[in-house]
């Protein structure tokens, strides 16, 4: 990406071992995140960035110091790089991780690409069994997409018995609701407006649906919780309107948890929100890593398909085109197949 707007498909050298922790991975499926939009939308020109951060693949090459991995090895990697074995990967914060980081820094390898350089090997790649290419895009999820719902809703707290409302129809907000159904929610409340999309979140377990925004949205909102709100919100946008609409269904007792990546630097925290109200916020960038292995059993057995979050699927020559339909709304998520 070299400014707003302006994607390109080049040619780059191929990866290369640099450290014995490396791994090689030949990228079989890859995609677009909502998150991709934010630079799309305002990135200035002068530091074109490689870009992608969610990959299925298979090693072809690892570094002497890899123990866990070898070629033919099929793999996803969670969107942040971690060594597995620093005292934040042991208490599940990968992304906090003392020696990791993230695919989009600078300098560093993007996914939407045929293959990549992956860092922390052993830590970072989740192997996979071999499995039906039908799989791939719900296996994909769980670099990102999946584990970022399943972590706004564990960290929210979302329990039986529980109202969740959550705020944002996009990828992350309907897997965001996949997750409070798998985590028992008695009421989840989809605020969103687009209605195909909304359809798929009733699909996975929303039992209503409010397409109004700001004040309308929360008296909805209101109307459906008894006056109360909701125990749990989770906020899947980033954006300052979605923060605001979730500290106004929040119940008094209850928490928010955000994972969209916040586009805002100042939101109100005080008595006439949510100091006052016993409110608890929470949330953060999703440790993907700590969440793989509970949740994919379910996407192999069938029981669960959040891989139809993907709308569109495209080759690598059209990944300029999927950013604009993303962003135009055209599609919900694009699935890249290099």
């Amino acid at each position: 990406m070299y400014s707003a707007g302006d994607v390109r498909v080049e040619d780059v050298p191929d990866p290369v071992i640099q450290q014995p922790t490396d791994a090689l991975v030949r990228i079989t499926t890859s995609c677009i995140c909502g998150s991709d939009l934010w630079p799309y939308g305002s990135m200035p020109a002068g530091n074109p960035a490689r870009m992608g951060h969610e990959f299925l693949g298979v090693v072809t090459d690892v570094g002497s110091d890899v123990s866990g991995l070898q070629a033919g090895d099929h793999v996803v990697a969670p969107f942040a790089y971690s060594d597995g074995t620093c005292a934040f990967c042991r208490e599940g914060l990968h992304t906090s991780c003392v020696h990791g980081g993230f695919w989009d820094e600078p300098g560093q390898q993007g996914g939407q690409a045929e293959a990549i350089r992956v860092p922390l090997a052993d830590g970072t790649l989740a192997k996979l069994p071999e499995t039906d290419a039908a799989l791939a895009p719900s296996l994909l999820t769980l670099s990102d997409v999946f584990g970022t719902g399943y972590h706004a809703a564990v960290r929210g707290g979302v329990a039986p018995g529980r109202t969740v409302a959550v705020v944002g129809d996009g990828a992350v907000g309907l897997l965001a609701v996949l997750s409070a159904t798998l985590l028992g929610a008695e009421q989840i409340i989809l605020m969103g407006r687009h209605k195909d999309r909304t359809d798929l979140g009733r699909e996975f377990g929303a039992t209503d649906v409010v397409a109004e925004r700001g004040e309308e949205g929360v008296a909805k909102v209101r109307e459906l919780t008894r006056g109360e709100g909701a125990h749990v919100v989770l906020e899947a946008v980033g954006a300052r309107p979605a923060y605001d609409q979730s500290y106004g269904v929040v119940r008094p007792g209850g928490t928010i948890s955000r994972v969209g990546v916040p586009q805002y630097e100042e939101a109100p925290v005080g008595f006439a929100s949510l100091f006052g109200g016993n409110v608890t916020l929470t949330g953060g960038p999703a440790p993907t890593r700590a969440y793989i292995d509970t949740l994919l059993p379910k996407v192999l057995d069938g029981s669960i398909e959040p891989g139809k979050v993907f709308d569109r699927t495209v080759g690598l020559d059209g990944v300029p085109d999927g950013y604009r339909a993303m962003a135009d709304r055209e599609a919900l998520k694009v699935l890249v197949r290099p």
